[in-house]
């Protein structure tokens, strides 16, 4: 399933890609309602496991749920026709809007020099558009990886492992279960927030992105420190941080790739980034957590239980979410004049 559905569904909804010009002005409002039909499945579906925690819910019930849900996954197709429509209205705004921007596009090459103390060229001089192994040979790209493979590493090993930590800490099968079908939403909601808040603070203050891959770092090993902790409910309350950062890593980690290092070819670098994730994994989950598991277990079983069978390992994590955090602070420091002069710049000539 996992090899063929993900194929399938970009084969079948290809036709739906289209290319834009970049002076075009796009309606937002459809935009707005993606985000809002995203935003409310995801909600949906947590009340639904919660309460299905909490309740016994009749084989009825479940049914109207689930046509509800059917209804609400459907619905973008709705939002889809309706931008396929053309208005009248839509229209002569796009038309509006072009030449609007023409003429601010043709004040701006005319002052930018002046505005940015050099030539059009200064605008540009941090997107190099490197290739894959240009890209390797600059300290930003390892100082990138590294960040990543602290956070999105020892996030991988809290996910594999939260069966395991959920049977020693004494949570039962349906409860492990459940925070495994949590962290979607949770991973769900770090992303589209760390989306929406990045942009709001590089637009509004030129804030760059590698700042954010720093504090939800700190947030994540404040996570793993709780999950160390072994109190009671520790596991809802840590896996909620670490979820919810896990997912903000993987929706600012591409941005800064195409930022930083150009779009040309985005899609290989990006790429060689992400191996940081596997990378990560296996590091923490394998060689950290898997290895302090055994030593803990009781000789003549193969399962352990108590807290001292994790609290290291995630005490070590945490400090590795630490470390991770203060390179992502030092990739902002270095970053922080391109962002403000190029990206912060070309931001705001677009909103003029």
């Amino acid at each position: 399933m996992l090899a063929v559905l993900p194929t399938a569904v970009k084969l079948v909804l290809m036709y739906f890609v289209d290319v834009h010009d970049p002076n075009e002005r796009y309606n937002k409002k459809f935009l707005d309602a993606f985000s809002l039909i995203d935003v409310t499945v995801a909600g949906y579906l947590m009340i639904l496991i919660i309460c299905g925690q909490i309740f016994s819910i009749s084989s009825a019930v479940q049914s109207i749920c689930f046509v509800v849900l059917l209804i609400l996954v459907m619905s973008p197709i709705a939002v889809a026709l309706e931008a396929q429509t053309p208005h009248e209205e839509s229209i002569s705004e796009q038309r509006t809007g072009q030449l609007r921007e023409e003429v601010a596009e043709d004040s701006e090459n005319a002052t930018s020099s002046t505005a940015l103390g050099g030539s059009d060229q200064d605008l540009s001089a941090g997107k190099e558009n490197l290739n894959v192994l240009q890209a390797m040979c600059k300290l930003n790209f390892w100082l990138l990886f590294l960040a990543m493979t602290c956070g999105m590493g020892s996030s991988l090993a809290t996910v594999n492992n939260i069966s395991q930590i959920g049977g020693s800490l004494g949570y039962t099968t349906k409860e492990t279960s459940t925070l495994v079908s949590l962290w979607s939403i949770w991973n769900f909601s770090g992303r589209f927030g760390a989306g929406f808040i990045s942009d709001h603070f590089l637009r509004q203050r030129g804030i760059g992105r590698p700042f954010f891959i720093g504090v939800t770092l700190l947030i994540m090993s404040t996570g793993h420190a709780i999950i160390s902790s072994g109190l009671p409910a520790s596991l809802y309350f840590g896996s909620v941080l670490i979820g919810m950062c896990y997912g903000c890593q993987w929706a600012l980690m591409p941005s800064i790739t195409s930022e930083i290092f150009g779009l040309n070819h985005f899609g290989t670098i990006f790429n060689m980034v992400a191996v940081a994730s596997p990378v990560g994994s296996y590091i923490l989950s394998v060689r950290i957590v898997g290895y302090i598991y055994d030593i803990e277990s009781p000789p003549d079983e193969h399962s352990c239980v108590g807290k001292q069978c994790f609290a290291l390992s995630f005490m070590i994590m945490a400090g590795v979410c630490m470390f991770g955090s203060a390179v992502a602070f030092v990739l902002f420091i270095r970053t922080r004049k391109f962002y403000r002069r190029v990206i912060y710049a070309r931001l705001q000539s677009f909103l003029d």
